[in-house]
Parts: structure tokens; sequence; C-alpha cells
């Protein structure tokens, strides 16, 4: 059994490093190669990168796990991130694929507000390059969770040696080849897991006795209670609205939106944007059904499932040949590591230019900030093992956390800084930092289960934002964009 899995998973795991070696012989001369790839990225590479690093370990193990539990209303969460990701590419990618080139070429998140709001440039930055750093160490940490589960749940193994494994593999090729190879692999990851995400509720339904979709539904409404397939059922509006508010987090992302930078030209984001939002819509149904049939697979064949985060590891283990189970392990593999390279490289990318470049050393080469942001990458790593430390943590509680707390923090103020002219530095520190203390409070206070914290964290920001920007004087910061 352990043979056909380990020859998939050496395949990929060869795959994700010879790219590694690619990009870095191809892109890593400069600065803005390491960390943008050059703004060179065609449009597919671009969409499915976005998507990949967006979904991670939560696509094949928290969305799935969440409606084996509580069913179809769970997918409200599905729902609000497609919606949110449509807006996203209509709304921000075209402009701040132009802003960030026009305003004076820049790099990074926090090096475009800087860029946009000189007045407040340096706390600017370094606010949101500490943000950036914080809240990608937790959403690292989630996806190295998924990678101890896996080992344990596949492998019998040790939790932590998943977690390192997870991270180490990660490493190399995003140390090596920057952002190149982060986009690369993500692209060949974004087609490996919508593949399985296609192939596996297809085969739980045709395999064996398999149920079909009328006896799965039979099946569930008899075995879980009627409401098991509503969408509404139970729902109250609090609980809605903290499933669709999801889809504000897109905004704020900063491994997701950076993509938009990289985008070779403004005229090729609505092309990427087809390609991306087709494959969130096939990879999203793909584990709703996923979570809903395991359900009634497991129900039928009375299988205990202690974790049900796990899911799609037990049945890739039960109904398919070693070498395809290798290959599903290898799709949960590209969930994370997709994921965890783009974090790690943007947290990176923020520590060396948005803190080492301009708080310590403005003179440095691109060589050396190359340097520097390999380092970074291997920091940011460590620490997010240490948080990943606990083998009880579960991955969908901790993309929560870390996506509202960049939804709200970075979100308004993206949209804002890129569509509203009177908008000024005051304005985006205070939304920068009431975004993120709204988000932590509501956390610590315990709130979370009453309202999702990206709401409040959201609205309170717009606010900060909209007030203290109309209470200071403009100081004519804003930049007509040029006619594409």
């Amino acid at each position: 059994m352990q043979t056909g899995v380990w020859i998939s998973l050496t395949a990929y795991f060869a795959l994700m490093l010879a790219i590694g070696v690619y990009a870095w012989r191809k892109s890593t001369s400069n600065s803005e190669e390491y960390m943008l790839g050059g703004r060179n990225l065609p449009p597919s590479v671009a969409a499915l990168s976005a998507g990949a690093s967006d979904m991670s370990g939560w696509l094949l193990l928290g969305l799935p796990g969440a409606l084996f539990v509580s069913g179809l209303s769970q997918s409200w969460i599905g729902i609000g991130l497609f919606i949110g990701a449509w807006v996203n590419w209509v709304v921000v990618a075209p402009r701040l694929r132009q802003q960030t080139e026009e305003y004076d070429n820049s790099l990074t998140i926090p090096g475009f507000l800087g860029n946009r709001f000189p007045s407040q440039a340096r706390l600017l930055r370094i606010v949101s390059a500490i943000v950036i750093v914080v809240f990608f160490a937790v959403y690292t940490a989630s996806g190295l969770v998924g990678g101890g589960k896996l080992f344990v749940s596949a492998f019998n193994g040790g939790y932590m040696t998943g977690v390192l494994l997870t991270l180490g593999i990660v490493m190399v090729y995003t140390v090596m080849g920057g952002f190149l190879a982060v986009s690369l692999t993500d692209f060949v990851q974004g087609i490996i897991m919508m593949l399985a995400l296609v192939i596996m509720p297809i085969v739980i339904l045709t395999t064996g006795q398999g149920d079909g979709i009328a006896t799965a539904a039979d099946r569930l409404r008899e075995a879980v209670g009627p409401d098991y397939l509503s969408l509404t059922a139970g729902l109250t509006f609090m609980g809605w609205l903290s499933a669709v508010a999801w889809g504000l987090g897109y905004f704020g992302q900063p491994h997701i939106i950076v993509r938009f930078m990289a985008i070779r030209s403004v005229k090729e984001v609505p092309t990427a944007r087809n390609i991306g939002m087709s494959w969130m819509a096939v990879s999203l149904i793909g584990a709703i059904s996923l979570g809903i049939f395991g359900r009634a697979y497991a129900e039928r064949n009375g299988l205990e499932v202690a974790d049900p985060e796990t899911i799609f590891i037990i049945l890739s283990n039960l109904l398919f040949h070693p070498l395809v189970t290798g290959f599903l392990y290898a799709a949960l593999l590209a969930a994370i590591m997709s994921t965890v390279s783009s974090q790690l490289l943007v947290a990176s990318s923020s520590l060396t230019e948005d803190i080492y470049h301009t708080v310590f050393k403005r003179d440095a080469t691109d060589t050396e900030l190359v340097t520097v942001g390999r380092i970074a990458v291997l920091l940011v790593g460590l620490v997010a093992v240490v948080i990943a430390s606990d083998p009880d943590a579960q991955v969908l509680g901790l993309v929560s956390n870390a996506w509202a707390g960049f939804g709200a923090a970075f979100g308004p103020l993206i949209i804002l800084a890129l569509t509203w002219k009177r908008m000024t530095g005051a304005g985006a520190v205070a939304g920068l930092i009431v975004g993120a203390v709204v988000v932590g409070l509501w956390i610590m206070l315990g709130l979370s289960s009453v309202l999702y914290e990206i709401v409040p964290g959201f609205v309170a920001a717009w606010i900060a934002i909209v007030v203290v920007s109309n209470m200071t004087p403009d100081r004519g910061e804003y930049r007509a964009p040029k006619a594409v």
C-alpha cells in the first residue's frame, strides 16, 4: 500500500523542486523578480496561482469537514467566498495592477500604501508589514496543521514530522525560486486540486455499492435528519451573515492580491478573472460534494470519523489504488503548500522591503535584499512551526482568524486607496489599526460565536478611514491613473 503512495508523492515532490530550480535560474536576479516575478505572469498562471494560494488545505480539509458535520448550510461560506472573489477581480485587480506600477513600481502591498500616502509612508509601511507578518504566521500555521494531520492519518506517523516535512519542502523551492517558483507551483497545484475534487465525489457515488445522488440524499435525511440538506434550516440571520461575510476577506489578503500586481498587463486581467472564477466554481462544488457525499458514505458503511476534517484522507485510503491515493495526497499537499509558500513569500517580502530596506538599510543592493528575503522566509516558517505545534488545532479555526484579520485591516484600506481621491494618509493608518484591533478584541472577548469577527472589523475600519480622512487635510496624494 505505502509503496504506491510514496511513488506518487515522490514524483510530486520532485516536480515541485524542479520548478524551484527552474525559477531560480530564470527569475531571481533582482528584488523585483524575486518578490513579483518581474510582473510577467500569464493570465492562466496568475489566475490559478491566486486561487490555489487562496484555498489552501481549507478547501480539502476545513470546508468538507464543516459540511460533513453540519450539512449544506455550511456551503454559504463557499457562496460568500465566490461572490467576494468575483468582486475582487472586478474592482481591485485591474486598479491594483495599474496603480502599483504607477506609484513608483511598488513591489509589496505596504510599499504601495507608502507610495500612495507619502505623508504617512514610513508609519504605514512598518505597521502594515507587522500586521502581515503576525497574521501570516498564524495563517501559515494552519497549513502546517493540515500537513501534520495528513501524515498522522495517512501514514500513522508523527504529527510534528508531518509539520516539519511540509514546511521543509515548501521552504526549499520558495527560498530558491521566489515569486516565480511559488506562482508556477501554484499553477500545477491548482490543477491537481481541481482534479482531485472532481474525482473524489464521483467515485464515492459510483464505486462498489455507491448510492447515487438521490439514494445518498434519502440516506442522509433518514440517518442525520431532514435539515441536513437544507441551505437555511436552523440558520439564524447572524449565522448566515457570518458565513457569507467570508467574502469580505478577499479585498485584504496580501498573498492573493499580490498576484494581481504580477499579471503581464491590465488588459489581461479579464482573461485571468474568467479562468480563476471557473476554477473556483468547480473546486468549491467539488469540496461541498465531498463533505456531503462523504457523510453519506460514512453512514452507509458505519464508518467512524473521529476528525471530520480528515474525511478526504480517509476516503483516499479506502476507495483508490495506492498510486491514485498518492496523487490525492499530493492534491492535499498541493492545497497546503501553495498557500504556505505564498504566505511565506509575502511575509518575507514585507520584512525585507518594508522593514529592512525602509528602516535599517535604504542603500541595500538587490543581491543583499534577495538574501535577506530568503532568510526572512526561514524565520517566518519557524514561528509558524511553533504555532502549529498543537496537534488538536483546527484548520478552519486558524484560517478564519487570520482571514478576518487581513480582511478587516487591509480590505477597506485597499478598496478606498484605489478608488477614493479624498482618502488621506492619516485615514489609511486609522483604518489599518482599527480593523486589526477590532478583530483581535472580538476574538479575545469570545464574540466570534455570535458574529464572525470580520464583520465588525471591516465596518469599523471603513468608518475610521472615512471619518479620519474627512477630518484631516487633503495633501493631493492621489494620482489620476493613466489611460490604458
